[in-house]
Parts: C-alpha cells; sequence; structure tokens
C-alpha cells in the first residue's frame, strides 16, 4: 500500500512553474535565459495600492478577518460587478479567496462527486483538469480550431455535454490564447447552455481589464441573465492590478453555493491575508486609469511578437484579443532538427530544445491541452521581447 493519495496520482505539477522552475535554475548556472513563461505582469503594483497595504499593516489590520473576505471588500467586490458587468449581488453571494486558483478550487471542493464531468474548452489554463481530478470529478476536454481563433464552437459544446455535466469553465480572454468572446460569440454559447439546465457556469473573468483594439469584454450572466441563479462569475486583481504575489480573487453567485465554498475554506485556509485584502479594496475602490495606459504598452508588445514570430517559415500567429499570450502554431515544424541533432517530434520538444538551445523559456502546447503549439507570455519588456524573438527566429531558421 503506497503512502501517498491515490488522488493524488491523477493530477501533474504545473508545466508552467516548471518551465519557469527550468529557466531559473539555467539562469543561476550562469546563461543567459530570457523568461517568457510565467504569466506575470512586469509593471509594479501601484503605488496608492501599495500606500493602502502599508497603511493597513500601521493600523494593525493584521489579524484574522471574517473566513471569505472582510465586509469593505465585499462590499467593493458587488460595486465592481454591478459598475462593470451589470450584474447585482449582495455581500452574501460573494466570497474572497487566496488568489483565483483558490477561488475555483473552492469551487471544484465544494460542489464535485465521483464522476461529475466539467466541460472544459482546449487549449485551457493548466490547473483546470488536475483541479477538477482531485476534486474527484472528471475533465471533457473539448478541442477548438486555429481556423476558430481558438473559440469553442455553440456545437462543440452541445456535443460535450452529458447527463454527467455539472460545469462548464469558461476563460475569456484565455490563458493561454488571448483569445476573447464577443457578446453575440458567447450568446450562441449561453444559448446552448439554456437548454441544459443542469449545467452551472463557472466563469474565469481574470483578464477582463486586458482587453483590445475593438473588443469589448463581456462575462455571460451578463450577456444572458436567465443564467445568473447558476454562474459562478470569477475574478481577481492579480493580472490588471499586476499584484500576482498578493494573492487575491474572488467570485459570486447564489448564496447557497458561496457558503459550501466558505464551509471548504474555513476547513482550510481561513481567511485570505488581511493586508492583502486592504490592498485589493484600494484597487477596485481606487483609481483605474493606469489600467489603459498598462494596455497600451502590452497592445505595443503584442505587436512586436506577433509581427517577429509571423515572419518565421513554418509558424502561424493569430493576433489575440485579450490577456498578454499568444500561442503560435509549429505545425510546419514539426520533423524538423536542430543543428545540435534533436528532432522536433512535438511542440514540448520544441520547447525544451528552444530553452536548452537558444536560452528562450516559453511553454509547449501539450501543457495547455492543444498541440503543436507554444505559448508566449509578452508582458516583460519591449527589450527582451525583441530579443527573445529574435533567437526565435534564429533557433527555427536552423532547423533542417
Amino acid at each position: 500500500m503506497t503512502f501517498l493519495s491515490q488522488t493524488l496520482a491523477r493530477v501533474k505539477p504545473s508545466p508552467t512553474m516548471a518551465m519557469t522552475a527550468k529557466a531559473q535554475e539555467l539562469r543561476a548556472a550562469g546563461r543567459d535565459v530570457i523568461g517568457l513563461s510565467a504569466g506575470e505582469p512586469d509593471f509594479d503594483t501601484p503605488e496608492n495600492i501599495r500606500k493602502a497595504a502599508a497603511a493597513a499593516i500601521d493600523s494593525g489590520k493584521t489579524r484574522y478577518t471574517a473566513v471569505d473576505g472582510i465586509p469593505e471588500l465585499k462590499a467593493a467586490i458587488c460595486k465592481k460587478f454591478k459598475r462593470d458587468n451589470g450584474l447585482e449581488y449582495e455581500p452574501a453571494q460573494v466570497t474572497v479567496n487566496a488568489g483565483g486558483k483558490h477561488t475555483l478550487y473552492n469551487a471544484f471542493m465544494a460542489t464535485l462527486n465521483p464522476g461529475d464531468e466539467v466541460v472544459i474548452p482546449a487549449p485551457y489554463w493548466v490547473s483546470y483538469p488536475d483541479m477538477v481530478r482531485l476534486a474527484g470529478g472528471e475533465p471533457v476536454l473539448v478541442e477548438t480550431r486555429l481556423e476558430d481563433a481558438f473559440k469553442l464552437t455553440p456545437e462543440a459544446l452541445e456535443a460535450a455535454i452529458t447527463e454527467k455535466t455539472k460545469w462548464f469553465i469558461f476563460n475569456s480572454p484565455s490563458n493561454p490564447t488571448g483569445a476573447g468572446y464577443s457578446a453575440a460569440e458567447l450568446k450562441a454559447l449561453t444559448d446552448v447552455l439554456m437548454r441544459h439546465p443542469h449545467v452551472w457556469v463557472m466563469t474565469d473573468d481574470m483578464y477582463e481589464h486586458l482587453a483590445y483594439d475593438d473588443f469589448k469584454f463581456a462575462t455571460p450572466a451578463e450577456v444572458e441573465p436567465a443564467l445568473y441563479d447558476r454562474t459562478l462569475t470569477c475574478n481577481g486583481v492579480s493580472k490588471a492590478y499586476a499584484m500576482t504575489g498578493w494573492r487575491i480573487g474572488y467570485a459570486a453567485g447564489p448564496k447557497a453555493l458561496i457558503a459550501a465554498m466558505r464551509k471548504v475554506q474555513s476547513q482550510s485556509t481561513s481567511n485570505p491575508c488581511s493586508v492583502s485584502q486592504y490592498a485589493a479594496l484600494e484597487a477596485l475602490n481606487g483609481p483605474q486609469d493606469y489600467l489603459a495606459a498598462h494596455n497600451e504598452v502590452f497592445v505595443r508588445r503584442r505587436n512586436l511578437v506577433v509581427k517577429m514570430l509571423s515572419e518565421i517559415d513554418g509558424v502561424t500567429c493569430p493576433v489575440p484579443e485579450g490577456a498578454f499570450y499568444v500561442y503560435p502554431s509549429i505545425a510546419g515544424l514539426i520533423g524538423k532538427s536542430t543543428p545540435k541533432g534533436t528532432r522536433i517530434e512535438n511542440d514540448e520538444a520544441f520547447a525544451t530544445a528552444l530553452l536548452e538551445e537558444a536560452e528562450v523559456a516559453v511553454v509547449f502546447g501539450a501543457a495547455f491541452g492543444l498541440s503543436p503549439n507554444f505559448r508566449v507570455s509578452y508582458a516583460t519588456s519591449d527589450a527582451l521581447l525583441e530579443e527573445a524573438c529574435r533567437r526565435i527566429q534564429t533557433f527555427c531558421a536552423s532547423l533542417t
């Protein structure tokens, strides 16, 4: 009998974190590695938020709080949902958690029974399937196509739903593709969900404010109000407010679900960091002008990366609507070999060789459930992005 849980055997470590750790090891060994694997803005947390955190410390707000969030922050979240999404919630419908990942995990732990299915469009954020498995459920992975801009079609969603389906998890703009669903595209999906009243919707709106060009963000319960009573709308401050390390995520939904999630949290982490909660309060209630300023930078970086990667023979790089990732296809490079003799049999071999031979860290597409692709995070400086893309160009040109 093995000592470790059998449940643990169903999951694997995060590939994005593994690639980031590998890049850090090589860098520590003296290699000039450029890391494009981590989904983390390179901006500092805005000054007003940092000052709010310092003020919270100085005023002694360092003790336990309510299990799933201070009342002031819950009120600010309700205000945010009304202001940005036209959704009405009261504080009893809100939960605050130790990051967006924690929010999703609590929801799965509170609702999934053995055999319950969760429909997940692929490519997906790497943690979705494994969180479902940890909670005893079964992920149902539905591949999208580059030709459809990596967006799930209503027909594919309909085909994936069974009597065992409990959740449909939805992420827009997407990690890893940056694909954003318009309100019309969302309505086509919600029309399918309206025909299946046993299916609940879990939205991951973490990249809501990172929307570019003419793309307008929308969320399912906003597009189809009839789904309100079976939707958990999840968000957080990590990406838009450059607060990844502060670890604050949140969600709003039906009171019974929020209470169940609170019960899970009460017996696991208890409250999120008190100081981080006061920082998040300032993030949501304070000035929002830097969001547009940050987006201008991200658009410039996106355009740089798309242009340089699109110049590579064998690589196809769609233009994303949001987030800070591109997800190029390397279908034209499969089967080629590097000058050192490494055969590019798949996207994992490509990413490994790119790191070892060109010193650029990206994440291979299989980690996100759709190959042959790789993910680039352009949440770093223009200079590093240009140098990294130049190395990728040189590496790809050397393949024979």
